[in-house]
């Protein structure tokens, strides 16, 4: 009895800890924006892939192995500790017992993972203090993130070695009585010799192991293995959009429409209506509920930092280490908005005192981190929402993209060209024109949706053109929207101008609906993406096809045929456009393209889900790169370098420009030529 009731003093110290601790947390959760949750059986799916499958974990087979079969085996032995509860409440003794075999199961994988947990927490271990794993450093990871690391793992081990030794000592006590299955305690037991002792380190053992569950219980809220109770739930409520889609304004796009409806755009705002809330995230009372969970799931493993092509090319960005920052202000400011309200101001802020301009303006918006995350943080959302605060509420934009967004507005396209020239690039070939079309009283099957690059790149106008000459050759019944058309806003958006990529959006859906538009086919992952992913939130809803997938599908229809030789001899390496492959989960249609043009295949160092950006998402096209060791776009050519090729293949015109002054800037452009796959599809053809 007295056990009992020191047991239940202990519990309820325990849980009134972590009563008060959760209080706190959910306070501060209140402090934050919204996030929507929905398809909830799409996201049972993916936690049982992602959380308790462990399937990013695996992208690292070794490490990721031994990460999740500790994940597994406390899963296991949790039931386990629950049982402990029971019996320390009721003064039982394996209370569970009465399920059988099915106990006996539970014992001897519960026996058997503990081994196994204590052997790989002795591995990290070694790893984080003799290794010195690159990942595990940067200038976010202080030393008490290291002690943190350290102690929680250490108290991992002593529970494994206390769960043994309670087991070890139970069968040696009940030696002709025990119940369950202990196959690693049974031999650990024969080097235990029996006596008055047994019970008392059996007891030590129980009590040990017991204390250790609520003292790490208490503590993972404050740690960084707060993912233990965290990551599970985050997985749950993740988002479940391709990792190319950015979520939509709800006040942004009150305003634009505010705008181009006339009979609205004068009229005053209504008495007393809702105080417009800041546009993007200045600091963490502006970022979602989500966004803070997120920093409370963190793992700090810096999967998310390794991959970064800003981060591994030196520049001041750490995927990472934004995430980490918003649980570092909220733990700053959070105590003073709650007893103060939301009028309490430190003079500080999230933007700026804790993350700098330059290290936003650093992104592509590959989503390189949010693809490596085990835990299901998107890091670039947050990224641009911070974005969108710098550039609408300080106007405080890089110079070279506060120049493209005045020509996007002015000209319909990044670059400072005529919107009467989009055409110019369809020079002596007969494109049909949606308007003519229409005045013939017809309607052709698919949009070929143009894109700036396409239109004004002068590179990329080549492209254009032999997509235009393959469309011809296949005989598709297709037009473009001619002047019509002007820029997508994907690069407006992702530079955090939502006002103009709303703007650019629904005038472009205004016309594709006016003209009744349902296909549209396009060379541009970001345009693909956009229009895809994006537009459907304005009401533009189309089957939107990327031109390798278009062509893939007929040539395994067989209405191309390629048996023209020319590049047999050719090494051939394909560069996965992150808006194609990460953003959107294509990586099969232009390898299948390629593999149907004879010649030798060969693939970078990185490629498909773990390819390296080209440099140019999220606005970096147009404006130089944040300093560090060396530009993204050469990282990257000296990789497709390194396999010998003769040939880069691309499927984006943002890429085709990297790679293309890549190859310059290594002065192998007698060596070495950069292609798109359509054009490589039109040589081999023969148009």
């Amino acid at each position: 009895m007295i056990k009992q009731i020191i047991f239940l003093i202990t519990l309820l110290i325990t849980l009134g800890v972590f009563g008060w601790t959760t209080r706190r947390i959910y306070s501060y959760i209140k402090l934050t924006k919204p996030f929507p949750i929905k398809d909830y059986g799409k996201r049972f799916a993916l936690m049982m892939k992602v959380a308790i499958g462990q399937s990013k974990i695996f992208r690292f087979p070794f490490v990721g192995l031994l990460h999740a079969l500790v994940f597994w085996g406390f899963l296991v032995i949790l039931v386990g500790s629950i049982e402990m509860i029971i019996d320390g409440l009721f003064g039982t003794d394996r209370v569970l017992s009465f399920l059988g075999v099915f106990y006996d199961i539970i014992t001897a994988s519960g026996d058997v993972f503990a081994l196994i947990i204590a052997i790989a927490i002795l591995a990290f271990l070694f790893r984080r203090i003799f290794m010195h794993i690159k990942r595990f450093s940067g200038v976010e990871m202080e030393h008490k993130s290291h002690y943190d690391a350290n102690i929680a793992l250490t108290i991992i081990l002593l529970l494994m070695l206390s769960l043994l030794g309670m087991n070890t000592y139970y069968l040696v006590l009940h030696s002709e009585h025990s119940v369950g299955c202990f196959p690693v305690s049974h031999l650990l037991s024969q080097y235990i010799v029996g006596g008055n002792n047994v019970y008392y380190w059996h007891e030590f053992y129980w009590w040990a192991h017991i204390l250790l569950i609520f003292l790490f219980a208490n503590i993972l809220p404050y740690s960084k293995h707060f993912h233990v109770f965290m990551s599970v739930p985050n997985v749950f409520l993740s988002r479940l959009e391709p990792l190319g889609y950015l979520y939509n304004m709800p006040d942004i796009t009150n305003e634009v429409k505010l705008m181009m409806d006339p009979n609205t755009a004068f009229s005053e705002p209504a008495e007393g209506g809702e105080e417009v809330s800041r546009f993007g995230v200045k600091d963490i009372e502006d970022v979602t509920w989500k966004n803070y969970l997120d920093s409370l799931t963190c793992t700090e493993c810096g999967r998310c930092t390794s991959v970064c092509p800003a981060n591994i090319t030196g520049k001041k960005l750490s995927p990472r280490k934004i995430i980490m920052d918003v649980r570092a202000r909220m733990k700053e400011k959070g105590p003073g908005l709650v007893k103060l309200g939301k009028d309490f101001d430190d003079r500080k802020a999230l933007i700026n005192d804790y993350i700098s301009p330059e290290e936003l303006w650093a992104c592509t918006t590959c989503n390189a981190c949010a693809q490596e995350c085990p835990v299901n943080i998107n890091h670039p959302s947050l990224i641009v929402d911070l974005r969108r605060y710098l550039v609408m509420e300080e106007s405080a934009g890089p110079g070279e993209l506060n120049a493209t967004f005045t020509n996007i507005e002015n000209n319909g396209a990044p670059w400072q060209f005529s919107p009467e020239d989009r055409m110019l690039w369809a020079e002596g070939l007969e494109v049909p024109i949606m308007s003519d079309k229409l005045a013939k009283e017809e309607k052709p099957e698919y949009l070929f949706w143009v894109g700036s690059a396409g239109a004004f790149d002068d590179r990329y106008k080549k492209v254009s053109r032999e997509f235009v000459k393959i469309l011809d050759y296949l005989k598709i019944d297709y037009a473009v929207l001619g002047t019509e058309e002007t820029d997508s806003g994907d690069v407006a958006r992702r530079a955090g101008n939502e006002m103009l990529f709303q703007m650019q959006a629904m005038m472009n859906i205004e016309i594709l609906n006016g003209y009744e538009v349902k296909k549209i086919i396009t060379c541009c992952p970001h345009d693909y993406n956009t229009l895809l992913n994006e537009y459907p939130d304005f009401d533009g809803n189309y089957e939107v096809i990327h031109h390798s997938q278009f062509l893939q599908r007929f040539i395994a229809d067989g209405k191309i045929s390629i048996t023209d030789g020319a590049f047999k001899d050719k090494k051939i390496t394909f560069h996965d456009p992150c808006y194609l492959g990460r953003a959107n989960d294509e990586y099969k249609a232009p390898r299948d393209v390629l593999n149907a043009i004879p010649s030798t295949k060969v693939e970078m160092r990185r490629n498909k889900s773990f390819a390296l950006c080209c440099g140019a998402g999220g606005g970096q096209m147009f404006k130089e790169a944040e300093k560090g060791d060396k530009e993204i776009f050469i990282e990257r050519t000296e990789e497709a370098i390194e396999t010998g090729a003769d040939i880069i293949c691309t499927a984006c015109p943002f890429c085709m420009v990297m790679m293309t002054d890549g190859i310059k800037y290594k002065n192998k452009e007698e060596e070495m030529k950069n292609y798109d796959i359509a054009e490589l599809v039109s040589m081999t053809i023969g148009l």
